[in-house]
């Protein structure tokens, strides 16, 4: 699984726009901790040490310990917003982990022997639907990434969830369907499609 990563914070009694942008302007990221059958917590962390752990592209799967008041609270992030103009987090919510309970993640998928693939060693292209999974998993047993195997892969075929194998007690939050993860299409059967897209935006446009 992702590494767990630490993030310091404060906590912060006001609440509102006017408090939050004070403390923007300080430097600091205005924070919710919720979950766990206890009240909310409002904290504030330095948004440059955020800023740097978001950067490490597996953040919203890591389990986060923040410390606060002496002690150390076990999280997810859940949601993270973003100003629209600077891209900087404006605000991040943090779910409280507590026992063995189950998180519902994002984790990325990562397709490997590619050599192994008849369609790709002719010149098809792996043209990936979904690049994460919505995975339900014990907390402490979150996956970093995902692998799918395309062995014996050929164009035209396609992968489904059914035919991944998923670590133990880890399951798709998706059940009422197989949904496709990636097929393997020939180079002109992708550019096709995607010029038919095009050109229904264009009609769209029109």
């Amino acid at each position: 699984m992702s590494e767990t990563l630490t993030l310091p914070a404060e906590s912060r009694e006001r609440a509102g726009k006017g408090a939050s942008r004070a403390l923007r302007r300080d430097g600091r990221t205005p924070a919710v901790i919720y979950g766990g059958k206890e009240e909310p917590v409002m904290i504030h962390v330095e948004q440059k040490e955020l800023v740097r752990q978001l950067g490490t592209g597996h953040f919203m799967n890591s389990i986060v310990n923040i410390e606060i008041d002496g002690k150390t609270v076990r999280t997810l992030p859940k949601d993270v917003a973003f100003h629209p103009v600077t891209d900087r987090p404006v605000h991040v919510d943090f779910l409280r982990l507590s026992g063995n309970s189950e998180v519902t993640v994002q984790v990325p998928v990562v397709f490997t022997n590619e050599d192994a693939s008849p369609g790709l060693k002719k010149g098809g292209v792996l043209n990936v639907v979904r690049h994460e999974l919505e995975l339900v998993c014990p907390n402490n047993a979150i996956p970093d990434q995902i692998e799918i195997d395309v062995t014996g892969k050929d164009v035209g075929d396609s992968i489904h969830i059914s035919e991944v194998k998923l670590p133990s007690k880890v399951s798709s939050a998706i059940t009422d369907r197989d949904f496709t993860i990636a097929t393997i299409v020939a180079p002109s059967a992708l550019k096709s499609s995607e010029g038919d897209a095009d050109d229904a935006e264009a009609a769209g446009a029109e």
